[in-house]
């Protein structure tokens, strides 16, 4: 590993058999704290290659258990690069199920400003996320769906570069993104996946050929992986829901589940993820139908229904859909955010309001950190709308008065008015795939 670590720092190239002995020794603990951070850093600057980039997600995925399914339909799941109040998973994966698909979701917690799939669930009392396969594949079965963390046996070598990676200022390389999403992805055993890869002030990547290059190593990757995959550019220049925090966005997405509210950005991105996935893997016999199937879905409750099974089977309340209001907690501190002047909001930080939200306490600044699920931000102004002076920009919801006093002035820094309304910009900017 020290020759190794020597090639990246003096630029020379690896090759795809080293892979294999960086993802074991990630797994069995044969790199130091300081090596695994060196490497990481290394990845980061110096970049792989395409073959290698391949070699590493294989490696990393088969450093662990890799799943095999024998279920009446096609195992699917999606995945999200990250943004802020992006909630769709929980919303994705029971409208994908009520539609005929079974999704194994891995997913993960929180890392830098975005909000984690998991982070969000442990918001809703009793319910558990680290099953063994026994009860994941049973959940499975019986919902259609289930939400975990990755156990100690899948793709053991990203859980530990996941960790390093948010410690050492790596979240960003676009390599290290690639491997860590696929190898869990691909371990789960899917038929078909579908990637939401986020450009815009909230999103890891800020500008469209970032994006591009992101979603076209992911799609490439995966595809030479063996795992039919495509992607979908979103734009996350605003939050996509409203709200910003873990029991506040649970609560964005089970207003949309028992409303069956298909007009909200994030039923909207959610159909489109769904559609291509439900036409590739035969369910639908194109994009359209597949987004007609996932709207009807929606709209006469049987996603709802989906989700409240699989809340139940994890541990969850067993009428969590029909009472959930009773359910999510709450923050003692709740106050507005009132704008000092008239104006059209013209920008929106997303990345700031997402640190907000990690300083509030519903994110971690290092792995350690509890995270306080009722905490966050609230109605959030839209772009392009018109705020008057005294007009709430958010509502903070904080554990004490000083924190909700810091957030409400990362919200004004973060929220910016003009006297004219920017260009409306579309949710969905291309397809990858």
């Amino acid at each position: 590993m020290q020759d190794l670590l020597g090639r990246l720092r003096h630029g020379r190239a690896l090759e795809p058999g080293d892979m294999d002995r960086i993802a074991q020794q990630l797994a069995d603990g044969g790199l130091s704290d300081a090596q695994a951070g060196a490497l990481s850093m290394g990845l980061c600057i110096r970049g792989l290659d395409d073959a290698c980039r391949v070699a590493l997600t294989l490696a990393m995925r088969d450093s662990g258990r890799v799943l095999c399914w024998d279920l009446p339909g096609p195992v699917l799941d999606k995945h999200s690069t990250g943004g802020v109040g992006d909630c769709v998973s929980l919303l994705l994966a029971p409208m994908l199920a009520a539609c005929g698909a079974y999704v194994p979701m891995i997913s993960g917690r929180g890392l830098g400003h975005t909000g984690g799939t998991l982070d969000k669930l442990d918001a809703i009392p009793g319910l558990v996320t680290q099953l063994d396969e026994p009860r994941f594949r049973d959940v499975v079965a019986q919902a259609g769906c289930a939400i975990v963390s990755a156990s100690a046996d899948i793709a053991p070598a990203d859980k530990r570069l996941y960790a390093v990676r948010d410690v050492t200022a790596t979240v960003d390389s676009l390599d290290l993104i690639t491997a860590s999403i696929l190898s869990k992805k691909l371990a789960a055993g899917l038929e078909g996946l579908v990637l939401d890869v986020k450009m815009g002030s909230g999103a890891f990547m800020k500008d469209l050929a970032s994006a591009r290059d992101l979603a076209g190593a992911l799609v490439e990757t995966a595809n030479a992986a063996g795992c039919p995959t495509r992607a979908v550019i979103s734009n996350m220049n605003e939050p996509l829901a409203p709200s910003l925090g873990n029991a506040l966005e649970v609560a964005e997405v089970m207003a949309v589940l028992t409303r069956g509210d298909v007009q909200t950005p994030l039923a909207t991105l959610s159909i489109a993820l769904g559609a291509g996935l439900l036409a590739g893997s035969g369910l639908a016999s194109d994009v359209e139908a597949g987004a007609g199937q996932l709207t009807a879905a929606l709209g006469d409750g049987r996603a709802a229904e989906r989700f409240g099974r699989m809340i139940a089977a994890m541990g969850g309340p067993v009428r969590f859909v029909e009472d959930w209001q009773r359910f999510l907690p709450e923050a003692p501190v709740i106050c507005e955010v009132k704008a000092a002047s008239a104006g059209y909001v013209g920008a929106i930080d997303g990345t700031a309001l997402g640190m907000a939200v990690v300083h509030l306490g519903g994110g971690r600044r290092v792995e350690s950190d509890a995270v306080d699920p009722g905490v966050g931000l609230a109605q959030v102004v839209r772009l392009g709308q018109w705020i008057e002076a005294g007009q709430p920009l958010c509502v903070v919801h904080a554990a004490r008065g000083d924190a909700a006093d810091r957030a409400a002035a990362a919200v004004r820094q973060a929220i910016v008015l003009a006297p004219e309304a920017p260009a409306r910009e579309a949710l969905i900017i291309e397809r990858v795939g």
